[in-house]
This record gives C-alpha cells, sequence and structure tokens, in this order.
C-alpha cells in the first residue's frame, strides 16, 4: 500500500504593502479553510500556540485582519540547542464584501485554531418566492 504522507511547510507571511512590522520575528501566514453554508461563511485558520489572549482580529472598512502572537516557550534556566520547528506571529488578510453582517460576527479559539463566523446580511439570504395561480 503506498504512502500518502504530506509535508506541511509554514509559509511566511509577506510584509503589508501599507505597514511596517513593528516585532523583530517573522510573521507566518496561517494555512485557513474557508466554508460557506447557506446562513454564513466561517474561517478556520491553524495557529498554533495562540490563544484568546494572543490573538487580535479586526475589521476596518471591508478588511479583515487575523494577528496571533506566539512567543517561544523555553523553560526557565535552560537554553534551546536546536530548533526544527520556526517560532513566528501569524498574519491572515482577507477583504470582505457587503454580504457579510459585520455586526454579528463571532470569533473562538480552542487549541490554536481560530474560527470565525461571518454571517450573510439578510440581503444576500436566497428568499423563496410563492407561486400563485391565476384565476
Amino acid at each position: 500500500m503506498a504512502s500518502t504522507t504530506k509535508d506541511v511547510q509554514k509559509k511566511e507571511a509577506e510584509t503589508p504593502e501599507k505597514g511596517e512590522l513593528t516585532r523583530e520575528r517573522k510573521v507566518y501566514s496561517p494555512a485557513v479553510d474557508i466554508v460557506e453554508r447557506k446562513d454564513d461563511i466561517v474561517v478556520i485558520a491553524d495557529m498554533p500556540g495562540v490563544d484568546e489572549k494572543s490573538v487580535d482580529i479586526t475589521l476596518q472598512k471591508n478588511i479583515l485582519t487575523i494577528y496571533g502572537r506566539v512567543e517561544p516557550d523555553v523553560p526557565e534556566k535552560h537554553t534551546l540547542s536546536l530548533s526544527e520547528y520556526g517560532i513566528g506571529d501569524y498574519q491572515r488578510v482577507f477583504t470582505l464584501t457587503d454580504e457579510v453582517d459585520r455586526e454579528r460576527i463571532e470569533a473562538t479559539v480552542k487549541n490554536g485554531v481560530v474560527r470565525i463566523v461571518l454571517p450573510k446580511a439578510d440581503i444576500v439570504k436566497t428568499k423563496k418566492i410563492s407561486v400563485k395561480a391565476e384565476a
């Protein structure tokens, strides 16, 4: 039977055109799944090491920004000898359309997975129009 393993590499994020990084460390672009459902759109981002205190999600105009800060975890009185896993922050930026109800956006994080629910605006939802027979 053939092995179907896949190596996953962290992809370093590009520096935003309209800003500079304020922390001197790498920023990675986290892997993201986007699922569209009937009433909402769900964005799921893998950000290992991030919790509710270290993630910032902002919406300015139509730009949704997800930023997570990760600090290296080296025990006290120890020195890091080898690191094969890159430690850095995470950032993803999305442009939203008018389909999203900005007032009802919700976000949660659990075990380094950030989940953002973007409810669809009422004007976008499909409406069933009844058809009546004429007499």
